[in-house]
């Protein structure tokens, strides 16, 4: 049964879910806004059985995760922007290797040390393409405390299924806000379990893809014998200079997530039925968009809301669907055009879009919006 609804704060709701996903395994150095799920985990997890480490610094912590993941356990860390530049190296790494992970990144505003308590989303592209070469990223973004709960699970799953680091990208706002949250019980959200290989040990190949093209590595420990590294590899795990087992292996791995897209592709739709102008919005920016569709509805202007959920891999089928019989598209974000841009790559060029930036350190407001809103009305 769901448990009592409760007051939480985001990053509480954050270490709920990665405990109820099975978290037993996290690293990561304090930094913030995102200190207080390092503060929860380092009390829940020893007493539940679990690991909790602090380690000296953000690359460390994440390499730690992917020792932790390849011995078995789902691992996690948290950190926030420049602690997540210091990750991107590591996290390639776990792309190459198809070790699962998942990174919480609550965005602050930026460059460098920039705002430590300021909201912001100015890592939206970094989450995707912060890490070198051609590789595929899954990047979820909540709008709210118990959807924090919820995607939390879900980026668990997503990349024990997949096989691949998931970044959970939240902002200063919603990690911080408290709200009410009616959390699932024991069992009522699908919580997958890694699998295992089942084959003798002569006949295991550890990344030798199955249907869904994700491999079968199986965790240290349990008897296999296997060889992991960064470089390019074949189905054995040792390095080749093969270039038909190159090629290979760059698009699988890009294919094994895109196969199955549709799989962890969210949004959420608010008046869009009949709505002439569209708000593209993500975070806790979607909220001050929710409000300014609601304030042009009072003032007569059939205004909607399409809240993205899944940033990468892209929604541009889901966009280009909703957006096709509007007359104008409006990009809110609180930075200066990240998401603007890719949704100006998936609409019709002759369709009017104007985007809406925010970077001073404060929430975006309703009414910049609906300023925005009444331009494209006239």
């Amino acid at each position: 049964m769901t448990e009592q609804r409760k007051l939480m704060q985001g990053n509480e709701a954050c270490a709920a879910g990665a405990l109820y996903a099975g978290l037993n395994f996290f690293a990561g150095y304090p930094i913030t806004p995102s200190t207080e799920i390092a503060e929860i985990l380092a009390k829940k997890l020893p007493a539940i059985g679990g690991n909790f480490i602090q380690m000296e610094d953000e690359i460390s912590s994440i390499a730690a995760c992917i020792g932790a993941s390849l011995a078995g356990a789902k691992a996690m860390t948290a950190t926030s922007g420049p602690g997540f530049s210091l990750m991107q190296e590591n996290i390639g790494y776990a792309i190459m290797t198809e070790i699962p992970c998942v990174v919480v990144n609550v965005q602050r505003l930026g460059p460098s040390t920039g705002g430590p308590t300021a909201p912001a989303q100015g890592d939206v592209m970094q989450a995707r393409w912060g890490t070198h070469g051609d590789h595929e990223m899954v990047v979820l973004t909540p709008a709210g405390v118990e959807e924090v709960f919820t995607l939390t699970v879900k980026a668990f799953n997503i990349s024990e299924a997949l096989r691949t680091p998931v970044i959970l990208l939240m902002d200063e706002v919603i990690a911080h806000m408290r709200e009410g949250a009616s959390l699932p019980g024991a069992g009522e959200l699908f919580v997958f379990a890694r699998r295992e290989p089942n084959e003798p040990s002569a006949e295991y190949l550890p990344f030798k893809p199955q249907d869904d093209l994700v491999p079968v590595p199986a965790s240290f420990g349990t008897g296999y014998r296997y060889h992991v590294t960064g470089l390019f590899h074949d189905e054995t795990g040792f390095p080749t200079g093969k270039p038909e087992k190159i090629d290979g292996l760059v698009r699988r791995l890009q294919h094994k997530i895109i196969l199955n897209k549709d799989k962890f592709s969210f949004h959420e739709e608010y008046l869009t039925d009949d709505a002439e102008i569209i708000i593209i919005s993500y975070g806790a920016s979607a909220r001050s968009a929710k409000a300014a569709v609601n304030q042009a509805r009072a003032l007569g202007i059939r205004a909607g809301l399409l809240r993205l959920i899944t940033l990468w891999p892209f929604p541009s089928k889901e966009i280009s669907n909703i957006c096709a019989k509007a007359t104008a598209v409006i990009t809110a974000e609180m930075n200066l055009g990240q998401i603007y841009a890719e949704v100006c790559r998936v609409l019709d060029s002759a369709k009017r879009s104007l985007s809406v930036t925010h970077v001073d350190g404060t929430l975006i407001q309703p009414q910049k919006i609906l300023a925005a809103i009444n331009e494209v009305a006239k």
